[in-house]
């Protein structure tokens, strides 16, 4: 059977395209060599948000606020078990992976194979696909579009000594079985950071190790600041401006060997070391110089604004293309791939006010410019930094900690960015897109509606520092 569409890869961005190229009635294959759903609902946003959840649970019962919350999914004051945490987080994969993939495919019904795909190309019908199916047979698969959605897998910098140490990835780490005592991470970025927090608070003693001079390095200076601040009130470790440069392990444990660090020991000493220093995308083994597909510096399958890659029948999609490795980004790769194969449709996205969440506590989110990428770009810049200190569902909450900071044209007013340390950051931030999305001016932000004793009221403050002092307000001055 030829297909109008067959896609090598089962994640976000893969199943954008088959639900909206079935939308259009065109016939689809999906080639999955792993567990369908990708990175996001198996190893990625899904399991670890819900250990995160876990964690926040037990941390919270600790300082007892509410004693007794997280009794209920396996953690408590007094300590996780790890077991029951990691089958909880086993058992709503399992039911994400089924409800939002699996039975969405029967639903929509296109075919899934299981097995592994490689290009090759026949001289008369052009680029195929061979198929060396899970039960050992192989199968060719021709198609009008083909689409390459194969996402990314965890990056290992070359350190002496950790091939034969061995390490643990975000992936890994979570599915343990005991909670060690101690834990060294290195990689001081997203998920690093999550990794980081979700194991101190499960009761590990965790040390943060990043090579630039600071926490979050890609972020705006003050965000990098709270968070860090936020990780010592913690009792997290945190070692900054450090190369590891060798790794070793015995029955103790591992020897992590540091130079260059502005603070902290030479050395540290862990039960567990957790690897987290970026992803690279997945293309080994697809046989993409067959069909002319190229790749680049990162190993990313190159394309043009249209996602369309040399080879004018072959797409391709989220991670692998090297553009921001979100979920969402892959989910509208994957519809608008669809709309230019089939309907011409000349489509491209616009990433200006594309938004970014970490999911400590507090969360660290932001969409827009920073404050650099913005005089790089050649913007006269006005920026102010507002303290949570006078947000006042910050002061409800009986925690200040964190900041909100808004980038501004000075010429225009115009909105370039926005950078959140706080509580719900994520929430918070999702206004800031809309803004940033309509070009809107900070004083257009300044006087707008916003609910009072909410934390998004922070950015219409933030705004309002622009042309007033609100430390001079009352609490519902606008």
């Amino acid at each position: 059977m030829r297909y109008d569409l067959a896609i090598i890869g089962s994640g976000g961005g893969a199943f954008a395209a088959a639900i909206a190229a079935r939308n259009k009635g065109r016939t689809v294959v999906m080639i999955e060599r792993g567990t369908v759903g990708g990175t996001c609902v198996n190893t990625g946003c899904v399991p670890s948000k819900a250990l995160l959840a876990a964690a926040e649970a037990r941390h919270v019962s600790l300082h007892e606020r509410f004693p007794g919350i997280g009794a209920g999914i396996g953690v408590t004051p007094d300590g996780a078990d790890l077991p029951q945490l990691v089958e909880a987080k086993r058992e709503l994969v399992d039911s994400l992976r089924a409800e939002k993939y699996t039975d969405l495919a029967a639903e929509y019904g296109w075919d899934i194979l299981e097995g592994n795909a490689t290009f090759d190309t026949d001289e008369n019908s052009g680029p195929l696909l061979r198929v060396d199916l899970a039960t050992g047979a192989v199968r060719t698969v021709t198609a009008e579009h083909f689409l390459i959605a194969t996402g990314s897998t965890p990056w290992t910098p070359a350190i002496d000594g950790l091939g034969a140490a061995g390490y643990l990835t975000s992936t890994s780490a979570m599915e343990l079985d005991t909670l060690p005592a101690s834990m060294v991470v290195i990689g001081g970025n997203a998920i690093g950071l999550e990794q980081a927090q979700l194991w101190n608070r499960l009761g590990v003693q965790v040390t943060v190790v990043e090579a630039l001079d600071r926490l979050a390095p890609f972020e705006e200076p003050e965000v990098s600041e709270s968070i860090a601040d936020a990780f010592t009130r913690e009792g997290i470790g945190v070692v900054t401006a450090a190369t590891v440069t060798r790794i070793d392990r015995d029955d103790t444990g591992y020897q992590v060997t540091l130079v260059g660090a502005d603070s902290g020991p030479g050395l540290l000493r862990s039960e567990q070391l957790l690897l987290a220093t970026g992803r690279h995308p997945v293309t080994t083994g697809l046989n993409l110089e067959a069909v002319g597909v190229k790749t680049g510096q990162r190993g990313e399958v190159v394309t043009d604004e249209h996602l369309r890659t040399d080879n004018p029948r072959i797409w391709a999609a989220g991670d692998v293309t090297g553009h921001p490795q979100f979920v969402y980004v892959a989910g509208a790769h994957g519809t608008l791939v669809a709309d230019n194969a089939f309907d011409d449709a000349g489509r491209t996205l616009d990433y200006h006010h594309l938004p970014r969440v970490t999911f400590t506590s507090p969360a660290i989110a932001s969409a827009g410019l920073t404050e650099a990428q913005a005089v790089e770009q050649g913007h006269v810049c006005e920026s102010r930094v507002l303290p949570l200190q006078y947000v006042p569902r910050a002061l409800v909450n009986r925690d200040t900690l964190g900041m909100i900071k808004l980038v501004a044209d000075r010429d225009t007013g115009r909105l370039l960015g926005a950078h959140v340390v706080a509580e719900g950051g994520g929430d918070v931030i999702a206004t800031a897109v809309y803004a940033l999305g309509n070009e809107m001016t900070v004083r257009q932000m300044a006087d707008l509606w916003c609910p009072y004793l909410t934390m998004a009221e922070g950015l219409k403050l933030a705004a309002q520092t622009f042309s007033r002092d609100v430390s001079k307000l009352s609490c519902c001055a606008s």
